[in-house]
Order: C-alpha cells, then structure tokens, then sequence
C-alpha cells in the first residue's frame, strides 16, 4: 500500500483548542490529501469517536478541561479506539511533556514548530502500519494468536558492539527479549526464520559499515509476505536509530518503510518511553486482529450452523410435507376404491332387486288367484264332504304367503332405493324416508335388541347428494350398533333453519375417548378389533359432508355414548 493511497483514503481527528493553529494544521494536512475532521476539546473528540471512527487523531496536549494524554488514555481503555493511532502535538520540546504523551499511550510526540514535511511524514508513517500487512487480502490472513503470554522480542541491528551493548542492556531491563546482529545478513536470516516473532526491528541509519536505509526497505517488503502458505504474515514495527533533524534522511527512511525514527543520542529514559510506545502498539493491533480473526470465525461457525439449521428444517418440512401427500394419497385411493365398491354394491343390488321383482310379481299375481279360488271352494264344499278343516288351513296358509310375499316387495324396495341412494348428483332427498330405508337396511344388527327414536323436527326434503344419508348415516348408526354392548338406544335428531340442515346420531354405548375424537375420521384409523373394520367408514363421511361445504364433530352425547352431528348448509332450489 503506498503513501499516496494511505493520505488518500485517511480520515484524521484533529483536536485543538486554538481555531487559528487549528485552521493552520487543517489546511496543510487538507493540502496533503488528507479528510479532517477538527473537535476543540477532548470531551467532544471522545463523543464524536461514537460515530465514525477516524484513521488517526492529532491532539494537541494542553486542552482545556481533559488534556491529551488523558484523551489518549481513555482511547486506550475502549476496544474500539485503542488501535488508533495517536499523534501528540505541543508548543515546545519538553521532554517531561513528551514522555508522558507516550506513556498515556500516544503513538508519537511532535513539536508544533516542527517542519511540515515532517509532521506528514510521521503520518504517513503511521498510517502506513494502521491495517493488516497485506492489505486487501486481510481476510484470509490468520492473525496472530497469543493464547498466553509472551514477552514481546526486538532485534537490534548495529555495526557498533558498544551500542548495540547498551541498547540491549536497556531494553532487556525493560523485560524485552533481546536478540542483537551486527550486520545486515544476520539480520535478514533472523528475520526470515520460519518461528520467528519479531515484534520490533531497531536498525541504525548511521551505520558506517552498512546501508541502514537500504535494509529498512527490506524487511518493509519482507513484511508484507507470509514465510509459508497459511503462515502469519510479518508484522513487526521498524525504528530507524539516526537524529530528527536531517530532513533528507528522515524522508528517505520514512520512504523506505521506518515506522518512526529515535535519535541515537537521546537520553535512556526517553528511548524506553518511545520503543515502549512502539510495541505497544503493534501488539495491540496484533490483539485486535486476533479478536477480529475470532469474530470472523463465530460468525462464520454461526452462518453454517443457520445454514444447517435452515436445511435440515427444509428437509424435515418436505419430508413432513411428502408424508402429507402420501397420506393423502392413501385415503383418496381408499375412498375411491370405497366409492367403486359402493357403486358396485348400488348396480349389484339394482340387479338382484330387478330379478328379485319379475318372479315375486309372478308368484303375487298367483297367490291372489290360489286365495280366490279356496275362498270359492269352501263356498261350494257340502258339509257331508268332511274338508272343511283342510280348505281353512290352505287358506290359512295363502294368507301367510302373502305377509311373506309382502316382506319380502318390501326389501326389494329398499333394496331399488339404496340403489339410487348412491347417485352422486345432487338431488331433492326426503330425510325420513331415506334414514327409514337405510334403517331397515340395518335391521340384521339392530333387531330388538335396540330401541331407535326418531325426532324428526326438520323439514323433510334437502337438496343433497343421496350418499350423505346412504354412506354417512348408514356408517354412524352401524358403528353405533356395533358400539353397544347387549341392549341399548339409538336417538336419531333433524332440526332446520334458513340456512342450515342438522342431523344429530346419539347413542347409549360406551363413548369415544377425549384424545381419540381427533383421530377417528383419519383414514385406517378404528377402535375395533383385527378384521372386524377398515377403519375408512367414517373417514369417508367426513368427506361426504365435506363436499357438502358442511361440519361433522363427535361430542359426549346425552346418554353417555358419543353424539355426531352432522351440518350442512342448506341449498333452496327453485
């Protein structure tokens, strides 16, 4: 990433008291491509770092109310702030001022009198190292994780044995892990070591024995590559060793990479308080990629348990959605093979009533004349003849034929009505005599041993399918018969209103169970033992009075046994 690009795109926090340095700074840094947003106290900085977060804060160290080291101080406590780079403005070099900036947290320290090109040096600088070391490609870098704690290393690189001595001496009392090279190979082998942890590189730019600029421009290329693919990339801090007031050299050391630049003859505890400063910060930014790489991962980890969450839900909703369908698919072929055996049944027992009728005419026509003709006969017969006894019990007998011969005209007729019960279009019905037909139809398993009322209260026609009264009717009272154990009733109910047709069916058997009313219209579904039911009779009544656009429920009835009732709009046909 180059300077250009950095100024570019750096949004920076000014703060300053004074309009007029302010004014000052804001145009020089504007000059130099940078967006600035200028606040005059830190309390009003510290409310705007609540909005948009900046790339960098300048602020000036004497402020009304909170200074800067404690602004900076406060940025450093809020995990969102504390990787900001900050830059620590005064009027004079106070050394006093300057350490305790940088031990408030600030990353540098400059002097409003300092040169312009300076101060957009230190920037760049700064904002150079203020993201991932590989730029774009951030999101697939892994950052670092530091599980425990370690004591951040620093690698000092220094023709000078006595001055690498004493740097070493001085940095290891502050609890750094010290490593010195004398030349730049040394350095460059170290550096390039797969394990290495570099977390700062102290390289002197005065150097007489080697290219100090040059071996910066090294590991700042070095840097931005990762060792081994999957490897952390690089992301140590680079300090040139050299003075502050050589404005080529700082300009070529700035180019070449330098994060910051310490002069070599500066005094032991200013020289801790800016590597301090240093390290800091890198480690720092280390947390905060480590905390980033994590967040990334929980929501990556949460994503895919959604997205599996979301599959399997889709999985169990077609797999619910399939057992559905099948399920329907059973009892609509059940009801149609129903219907087919109904049909069946309805031209079967048209066929049997047909040839039933032919010969039981046959046999009535002659019954009449054979009752003629005895009653003729003993008429005529003479008393002497002794056949009188013989010619009453013929007529005796003719006279049962015929009440047999009458039962029998009269199942036939039922026999032709349920027939023509089946028809599926709609029709005018009459109620009682249709439940009368299927009534008789019935008599085998109701005999006398079950008494059937009948309250009739409706008006007796109804615009309907005659399988309403033929298969829902005809199934209710069965099971209802079938329900009661020895001798026992059966209430059969018709009420009506403008608008409504209502049959209720209630009976002194057993009842049906709370939790199993719910289930007793389901197709296969029967409360009677192997063999003795399909278990489709009333799931087929139930989508009889569908068709009808009407309701069928299942109560406790009056008597203790389970009362339907059964509702369907009424259809007024002109």
């Amino acid at each position: 990433m180059s300077a250009g690009s950095v100024a570019q795109a750096a949004e920076i926090l000014l703060v300053e008291d004074s309009e007029t340095q302010a004014l000052q700074l804001r145009h020089m840094l504007e000059t130099n491509g940078f967006n600035v947003s200028w606040r005059s106290t830190a309390e009003a900085a510290l409310d705007s770092l609540n909005e948009k977060l900046p790339d960098l804060v300048i602020a000036d160290y004497h402020l009304p109310g909170m200074n800067g080291d404690e602004l900076t101080r406060q940025m450093r406590l809020n995990v969102r702030t504390r990787a900001i780079p900050v830059i620590m403005l005064t009027e004079a070099r106070e050394r006093t001022v300057e350490r305790q900036g940088l031990e408030s947290g600030a990353d540098a320290y400059i002097s409003k009198s300092a040169e312009q090109e300076l101060v957009v040096l230190r920037i760049k600088a700064l904002l150079r190292r203020r993201s991932s070391p590989i730029g774009d490609s951030r999101e697939e870098r892994q950052s670092p994780s530091f599980g425990t704690f370690r004591r951040a290393c620093v690698l000092i690189v220094d023709d000078s044995s006595t001055h690498r001595t004493y740097l070493q001496n001085l940095l290891t009392h502050e609890g750094y892990a010290v490593t010195p090279a004398s030349e730049p190979a040394e350095a460059l082998r170290l550096v390039r070591r797969v394990d290495a942890t570099w977390d700062c590189i102290l390289v002197n730019l005065l150097s007489a024995g080697f290219d100090g600029i040059e071996l910066c421009r090294q590991l700042n290329l070095y840097r931005g590559l990762a060792p081994l693919p999957g490897a952390d990339a690089p992301s140590f801090a680079i300090v040139g060793l050299g003075h502050e007031d050589g404005g080529e050299l700082l300009a070529r050391a700035f180019a070449a990479g330098v994060d910051d630049i310490v002069p070599s003859t500066v005094e032991a505890d200013v020289m801790r308080v800016r590597i301090r400063a240093l390290v800091r910060r890198k480690l720092m930014q280390d947390e905060n990629w480590r905390i980033e790489a994590e967040l990334r991962e929980r929501e990556l980890a949460l994503a895919r348990a959604r997205a599996e969450a979301a599959s399997a839900e889709a999985l169990a909703n077609a797999n619910r959605e399939l057992e559905e369908a099948n399920d329907l698919l059973k009892g609509t072929q059940a009801q149609l093979v129903q219907a087919a055996k109904m049909a069946s049944l309805g031209e079967l027992v048209a066929g049997i009533a047909h040839e039933i009728n032919n010969p039981l005419a046959f046999i009535q026509a002659h019954q009449g004349t054979v009752d003629k003709l005895l009653t003729e006969i003993a008429a005529k017969l003479p008393p002497e003849a002794g056949l009188e006894r013989q010619v009453q019990k013929s007529r005796d007998r003719v006279g049962a034929m015929k009440l047999g011969l009458a039962r029998i005209q009269e199942l036939v007729l039922n026999l032709r009505r349920f027939s023509r019960l089946d028809e599926g279009d709609f029709q005018t019905v009459n109620v009682p005599e249709s439940i009368e037909t299927v009534l008789a139809l019935l008599g085998h398993k109701l005999g006398t041993r079950i008494d059937v009322r009948r309250h009739y209260h409706a008006v007796p026609d109804l615009y309907c399918s005659p399988a309403l009264l033929n298969q829902v009717v005809m199934n209710i009272v069965g099971n209802a018969a079938d329900a009661i154990k020895g001798t026992g009733g059966i209430d059969i109910e018709t009420e009506s209103n403008e608008t409504t047709y209502t049959i209720k069916i209630s009976d002194t058997g057993p009842g049906i169970p709370g939790e199993l009313r719910e289930r007793i219209f389901e197709p296969f579904f029967t409360t009677k033992p192997v063999g003795s039911g399909t278990g489709l009779g009333l799931a087929i009544a139930y989508s009889v009075v569908q068709a009808h656009k009407g309701s069928i429920a299942v109560d406790a009835g009056p008597h203790g046994g389970a009362q339907f009732t059964i509702t369907i709009p009424r259809r007024i046909v002109s």
